[in-house]
């Protein structure tokens, strides 16, 4: 299984740090994961929103693979439930074909990009940091491949 996630932004706390590594070595024999850390602009008003959302999404879109199925998280996007993510993620690599997961910054993904990914998706309607999102989006990947595989870990 080959992922990669693109966020906008560090994990800036030694905890998610910690977590992000524990999920990445519990998915090592299982798939390949390349995050892509990418510098969050900085502003000073939420006003500022189309701006730089413009600008992030021309950081992202120079680490996008062509031939790559990319899914946008967005907030306002379709929920799966765990079950649901596992067939999906396993049909869509199941080919050979990378996913890539887009994370944004504070103030979201701009409207262009979530226009070009195949599909969002939303892993609730509540917002979370994006350096949690990060780690919620690593631990429902192995959750994925724990259902997948049958092996105890989602009940």
């Amino acid at each position: 299984m080959k992922l990669k996630i693109i966020c906008l932004g560090k994990l800036k706390e030694g905890y998610f740090r910690d977590a992000e590594n524990e999920y990445l070595k519990r998915l090592g024999p299982f798939a390949k994961i390349d995050i892509v850390e990418l510098k969050e602009e900085k502003f000073s008003s939420p006003n500022e929103k189309e701006k730089i959302t413009k600008t992030e999404t021309e950081k992202v879109l120079k680490h996008l693979p062509e031939q790559a199925f990319v899914l946008a998280l967005h907030e306002y996007a379709p929920q799966k439930t765990s079950k649901e993510f596992s067939e999906f993620l396993q049909k869509k690599t199941s080919s050979g074909q990378e996913v890539v997961f887009i994370i944004g910054g504070p103030l979201g993904l701009h409207e262009s990009l979530l226009k070009k990914a195949n599909q969002q998706i939303s892993f609730s309607k509540m917002t979370f940091p994006h350096q949690m999102i990060r780690i919620i989006l690593l631990e429902q990947i192995y959750r994925s491949i724990t259902i997948a595989k049958n092996k105890q870990y989602h009940y």
